[in-house]
């Protein structure tokens, strides 16, 4: 009967000690990640435009180099040509921290 006695309170132990790693996480390194994750998205962009850039009429490599690397690049790819042909206007420079 100990043992079933425990068992709410080391689930409630370890919930407490869950949040309060995210809340630390959070206080430290969230915005370091999120500025990471937004740089290697934009470092994506950039080489998928300077390897598939004939798909938007912006050849840079010849053809040859672009069909080794398509396996690599398929899943990404609409997604990459849905952002690129997107309209920009002046929110999307709102949305970019300054920094």
């Amino acid at each position: 009967m100990e043992i079933a006695a425990r068992m709410p309170k080391l689930s409630r132990l370890r919930e407490l000690v869950r949040a309060l790693g995210q809340v630390i996480y959070g206080m430290t390194i969230y915005d370091m990640v999120r500025e990471l994750n937004k740089a290697r998205a934009s470092l994506e962009h950039l080489f998928i435009l300077a390897v598939f850039g004939d798909l938007l009429g912006v050849p840079i490599l010849p053809p040859y180099y672009s069909l080794r690397l398509l396996p690599y690049i398929v899943p990404t790819l609409e997604t990459w040509r849905r952002s690129m042909l997107r309209e920009k206007d002046l929110t999307d420079l709102f949305d970019q921290e300054i920094g």
